[in-house]
């Protein structure tokens, strides 16, 4: 069984910056696709994601501020957010793809504040 666990959600004022990471259970490269998404009232979207080659995409409002990287010794996938907005709160889930099933973390509360 997959499991995605995230970590580093938490307040911080507008302009901050948090680092998120998802740790998963097994080596990261067996995944084609590993990301971030968030859920937050009336939306859910792909913030950035990462594949197995290590092609990146993010969403039009992430890139520029977000970063996604990965560490394959530890299975972990990063992402790196700075200049934080108001808009940018939202629950942030570890989303993974494997043999064509998606697997999901429970996710980390990131509140920006105002």
């Amino acid at each position: 069984q997959v499991r995605l666990v995230e970590s580093g959600g938490g307040l911080v004022q507008a302009g901050g910056s948090l680092r998120l990471s998802c740790a998963a259970s097994e080596n990261i490269f067996n995944f084609n696709t590993m990301g971030w998404y968030r859920r937050a009232p009336g939306k859910r979207e792909m913030v950035a994601r990462i594949n197995v080659g290590g092609r990146i995409d993010y969403a039009e409002g992430a890139e520029g501020r977000f970063t996604i990287s990965r560490d394959a010794g530890l299975n972990t996938v990063y992402l790196q957010m700075n200049d934080l907005r108001s808009e940018d709160s939202a629950v942030y889930i570890c989303g993974a793809n494997i043999l064509s099933r998606d697997y999901w973390g429970q996710g980390t509360q990131v509140t920006v504040s105002s």
